[in-house]
């Protein structure tokens, strides 16, 4: 009876094809010495030299010309078919694209939120400075004036001013060029913040100002009918007094910013912020600070995401 032959192991499956391809005791390259493949080109080369003197005899002669064009036309009519399937295919797909929602995004519980200023360390975010060198604060500074460049009057400009403390919902597009509306939101609601009254943001006084901005959802509606607020403790001692100023008033983002239709459908539109300024940081002191988003939807407990609904970092203030 025969005997299964045995299972070849990946191993000798390799060399097996190496051997194939280059065998050094028989000179064979792919199962044929080397005259052979040169004998086995010039015959391939000398069949297509035939035929191709074929072809141009018969188009000279007049023979076979019908045949040649009945070919092209074969091929020509193949290749608008399968040119117009591919066109076809295409368009119904971009039919089906809404051009203002993705079809799928990703389920997100709550939103990211983000610090400006933002110096990443080894450790993530890690702001240190020493208020009597202004060399480790004046950047700290220009990023916030260059952030909030896109806050100004001018830059605001397209936005309406919204007063209501409701969601915006909007169901047409009113706005220019078939778009919805945005709220404005502009750098003087930060007020001591902003600024306007201290370009400084308080760095040289050891009072510094850092901006909270909760990143975009489309179509999310936060607090549940109550805007959410910033909250700001010590990390791992929330009982400690951290004495903190914010802007605007209670730290609230306002439901009129929400929802949020898309980059297409507000292509104005500017996430609004809020500011928290540190009045009681002690000196020469490293501290860990967590500022979390408050709110009905909005969770902050997710191990495997640190700034899914709120942003921690680390702060030192010499003198």
């Amino acid at each position: 009876m025969a005997t299964l032959n045995e299972k070849k192991t990946c191993s000798e499956r390799m060399e097996n094809f190496r051997r194939f391809v280059w065998n050094p005791e028989t000179k064979l390259f792919m199962g044929r010495t080397l005259i052979n493949w040169d004998l086995s080109y010039h015959r391939v080369l000398t069949r297509t030299r035939v035929y191709n003197d074929s072809v141009f005899a018969d188009l000279r002669s007049g023979k076979g010309s019908s045949d040649h064009l009945w070919i092209s036309l074969y091929y020509l009519a193949f290749y608008v078919v399968m040119s117009g399937l591919f066109a076809l295919s295409i368009y119904c797909l971009m039919r089906t694209v809404n051009p203002y929602e993705p079809d799928y995004q990703d389920q997100l519980k709550s939103p990211g939120v983000t610090l400006r200023p933002d110096v990443y360390g080894d450790r993530g975010l890690q702001i240190y400075y020493n208020v009597s060198d202004n060399k480790t604060w004046e950047g700290l500074v220009t990023t916030l004036q260059t952030f909030l460049a896109a806050y100004t009057p001018a830059a605001q400009r397209l936005n309406i001013n919204c007063t209501s403390d409701t969601y915006f919902f909007q169901d047409t597009f009113d706005g220019p060029n078939k778009t919805k509306l945005s709220c404005k939101f502009t750098s003087n609601m930060l007020q001591n913040c902003s600024g306007i009254t201290d370009p400084t943001f308080g760095f040289p006084e050891g009072k510094p100002c850092f901006i909270i901005k909760m990143n975009r959802i489309i179509k999310f509606l936060p607090g549940n009918g109550t805007a959410p607020r910033v909250d700001c403790t010590y990390v791992g001692d929330e009982s400690r007094p951290l004495e903190v100023d914010y802007y605007p008033v209670n730290g609230t983002f306002n439901l009129h910013y929400f929802p949020y239709y898309g980059k297409k459908a507000q292509p104005s539109y500017s996430n609004p912020l809020v500011a928290v300024k540190f009045l009681n940081i002690t000196r020469n002191v490293e501290l860990k600070i967590v500022c979390k988003i408050i709110g009905a939807g909005i969770t902050f407990d997710n191990v495997h995401d640190p700034y899914e609904g709120k942003v921690e970092f680390k702060l030192k203030i010499e003198d």
